[in-house]
């Protein structure tokens, strides 16, 4: 008898956490960050912003993603240990956007999000906003390639120690990444600039 009334009990107390997590929806579109798929002609990327943490910063590229605005964007530059002999503090990126097609369309600099407010880090596969002064990024993005702390709020890469803005990471296609990245450069430009054949949402 007290056996039973002890099962009782705990299946009171399970009640509520299986109904909880009948109701959950885990990775569910409406709880999960937004994904952008690049489709480059040597394969696809898939990244994931962080509206929540950059609210400017992932809630800028969005908007150009979903306006379209970097149609005829290319990856066109390659940073190596070997292609920056005149930096002290050595990084490993590649940078994407529309370059070129910059002049033409004259989008305006966005305030400058630090890693230290938002919490993000420049890790391999990490998305952030290439700049000149703080306040200048708009279109021009690049894509970590291993671990990048110079970039970070208070790293040396930059003069003014304010870091970059990260607001996203790669999820999917690390490998079409590095395969950009080994391509033939002159000056950090890339010979042959890889074409980004879309940019859409996928989630």
């Amino acid at each position: 008898m007290k056996s039973g009334i002890a099962l009782s009990l705990v299946s009171l107390l399970l009640l509520p956490i299986a109904l909880g997590c009948a109701g959950a929806k885990p990775g569910s579109a409406a709880t999960a960050p937004p994904r952008v798929a690049i489709e480059t002609e040597l394969g696809g990327i898939v990244v994931e912003v962080y509206p929540d943490r950059a609210p400017i910063t992932g809630g800028n590229f969005l908007h150009n993603v979903d306006e379209e605005h970097f149609e005829g964007a290319v990856f066109y530059r390659t940073v190596t240990t070997s292609n920056q002999p005149n930096n002290e503090f050595k990084i490993e990126v590649i940078q994407g956007g529309l370059w070129r097609l910059k002049a033409e369309r004259e989008f305006p600099g966005i305030l400058h999000e630090t890693t230290e407010t938002t919490g993000l880090r420049h890790l391999d596969g990490t998305l952030s906003m290439a700049r000149a002064e703080a306040g200048t990024a708009s279109t021009e993005f690049f894509i970590c390639i291993g671990e990048q702390p110079e970039l970070d709020y208070g790293g040396h890469r930059n003069p003014d120690r304010q870091g970059f803005a990260a607001f996203g990471r790669v999820v999917e296609g690390m490998e079409v990444v590095r395969a950009i990245h080994r391509r033939p450069d002159d000056n950090q430009i890339l010979v042959e600039p890889v074409r980004i054949l879309s940019m859409t949402r996928v989630r």
